[in-house]
Parts: C-alpha cells; structure tokens; sequence
C-alpha cells in the first residue's frame, strides 16, 4: 500500500521551487521538532519475517514553515506547513542495520490546529543492504540508496512556554528502492512518537489571510507526457534497464482543488524482454515463447489535487494490450508534478500493479 506514494529523485528540487512561493508580505515563521520514536517492523510481507527480531528506535527531526494565505489555495487547504525533516533508524536487526534519510513534507492542521497529518517523502541510506555473500538474509533491500515515505498523525500544541510545544502520535515509515534494483520485498515501521517543537519569530505571528470562496474551472486541456527511469523485474541478478512511458491525457478542472484525467499511453519497458527470454527459456509450462512483443497500452482516468504550482497525481489504468503477463492487467501511477511554465510541466511518478513497485520515473510534459 505505502509503495503508492513512494516519490524517488529530486523530490528536494521540488520543495525548494515551493518556497518561492512565499512573499514578502508576511513574515517568516518557522518551527523546530524533535521526536523519539519506538515501535515494530510490520510483517506486511511473509518473506520479511525472519527479519522482525525487536523493536527499532529513531529520532526525528523537523524544520516546518508556516503559511498565512499568501496564496489562494493555502487558504482552501487550512494553511498547511511545509518543510524538511531528517530520520535516523536504528533496525534492532543484524542484517537490516540502519538508515538515515530526508525528506521533503507538507503539514496539513485540523480541529483548530490540534491534529497535524504529515505526508514526507525522500531518500535514505540504508547501512547494511543485500549482498550475496556477506549479507543474503536481507531481501528487503536490494540497494544502499531506498526511496522512503512517511506518515504521521500527531497531537500538538505549539508555544505553550517561551516558545515551547509538544506533540505525540503515531507514525509509519516506509524504505524501498521502488524496483531499481532486487530484492525490493521493502519495510513497513510502525512508531509511536512524542517529542518537543520550538515556535520561531513567534512575536511577530500574522492572522491567516482567508481568501473568499468562488467557483473555478477551465476548459478541457489535452497533455503530452514523456517519462522514463530504470528498473529491473523481481528475479535477482536479472539486470537494470531502461523504462520509457508515453501518455497521452485530457484534463478538465473542475474546482480550484481538482482537476479529473483521462487518457491512453504506451509503455517500452526493456526489462521485460530479459523476463520474457528468462521465462521462455527457463518456465516453458508458463506459455511464454519468446516471441511477444514487450511493450503495452494502457487507458487509464485521474485525479490532480492542486497545492499552487505543485499538485499530486494519482491515475489508474488498464492495460488494453498486454502480451506478455507481468504482475496484473490493472495498474496505478501516483507522483508530483510541478509547473515551469503555463504549458510545460515536470513529474516524479511511481508506477506500480497494487502494492508492487514496477518503477520510479522522470517526466517533462507539455499542456496544449
């Protein structure tokens, strides 16, 4: 489930686009975190099993920058925080050992401020991933660089002394390589967390500027989109290639949040020719003979929630060609996407079938 929203390469690039969106008219104010987190390694894969040994520990740390309606959909959102978090995770397991990791995140506030939900996504270091020889036991991480994402649901009151807050809840973290390289069977921690945050320039705390609600749409736009990244199928040592996506989508907004997709593409994945010769040659009762054709079509329908000039796309397809049976015929791509300029746009997607990763992938598009 967590592999859904797993956002791989320059993610960090995308959040400092975000911070030009601040003016000068209000002023910068800012809070620091700092949580201890404990809790377990979930079993959401029964391969993973023999490495669930004890409970792991980390530490989480947290810069979030405040909004005041700056812009229009800040209002509309309950002026959310973004910001930049780092993680430390200590295992409690020989052969996962630890992982560092970064992040970029957006804080979103309820029941008068008092529950944050928090979505971070980012890169991790993983200190002991697999390895033939020294280390074959872990087959949750194939790579010493994952992607990782993270959720949380905290209680939390800020400047209560001088400054001076606290915060507790839950979170959950998620480490995988996104199928770059395998074995990719990834880890699921569930912590429960509770720490201190630190108000800055509290002094000078603006009220929200609430924006009037008005109704908002535009025609329909068609889009041309181009991805591509580098992936390698669940049979280890089978090698990495590279994935080229080619999509082809109308988009009607419908709302100054939402905007509804529909659309076809084309996806010329090389790894799946190594699969298929794999197969043929070495699974014959499977049906494949090493003569179908490697690529596919889909049609698929979306949603892009808008947050400024960033949104987040979550699509789901069907794939109307599909010679060669790899994982299911239904799949589902979620990511980022940025605009450059009014027609021409970047993304960072992940395209997987359920909770199975097929790839992360770059993509520039362009809005007619």
């Amino acid at each position: 489930m967590m592999k859904r929203y797993i956002i791989v390469f320059v993610f960090l690039a995308f959040a400092k686009a975000v911070t030009a969106q601040s003016t000068s008219q209000f002023p910068k104010i800012a809070t620091l975190d700092v949580s201890y987190m404990n809790g377990t390694i979930l079993e959401h894969n029964p391969d993973i099993s023999h490495l669930i040994t004890d409970h792991p520990t980390g530490i989480l740390l947290s810069y979030n920058r405040k909004t005041f309606g700056e812009e229009e959909w800040q209002s509309r959102f309950g002026f959310p925080d973004w910001g930049f978090s780092a993680a430390y995770q200590d295992m409690k397991t020989y052969e996962l050992g630890e992982a560092y990791s970064a992040y970029a995140h957006y804080n979103f506030h309820f029941f008068n401020r008092n529950l944050q939900l928090r979505i971070g996504q980012g890169l991790a270091y993983v200190t002991k991933p697999f390895d033939a020889i020294e280390n074959p036991r872990n087959n949750a991480y194939g790579s010493r660089i994952t992607s990782t994402t993270y959720l949380n649901a905290v209680y939390r009151k800020e400047n209560l002394y001088k400054g001076l807050g606290f915060h507790a809840g839950a979170t959950i973290i998620h480490y995988s390589n996104a199928n770059v390289r395998a074995p990719n069977n990834s880890t699921n921690t569930w912590f429960f967390q509770a720490g201190l945050n630190y108000t800055l320039n509290r002094e000078n705390i603006p009220e929200f500027k609430v924006w009037e609600k008005r109704k908002y749409s535009e025609p329909i736009h068609y889009n041309i989109v181009a991805r591509m990244g580098f992936n390698e199928s669940d049979y280890r040592g089978s090698g990495q290639f590279p994935f080229y996506d080619f999509s082809f989508y109308a988009d009607k907004r419908i709302n100054i949040k939402s905007s509804l997709h529909a659309g076809t593409e084309l996806f010329v994945s090389e790894f799946l020719k190594e699969y298929r010769d794999y197969l043929a040659n070495s699974f014959p009762e499977e049906g494949i003979t090493g003569d179908e054709n490697f690529q596919r079509v889909g049609v698929f329908i979306g949603h892009e929630l808008h947050l400024g000039k960033t949104s987040v796309i979550t699509q789901f397809g069907y794939y109307v060609y599909w010679p060669i049976p790899f994982e299911s015929r239904i799949y589902n791509r979620m990511g980022l996407q940025r605009r450059l300029t009014d027609d021409i746009f970047a993304s960072v997607t992940l395209k997987s079938h359920g909770a199975a990763a097929e790839g992360v992938s770059v993509g520039i598009g362009y809005r007619l």
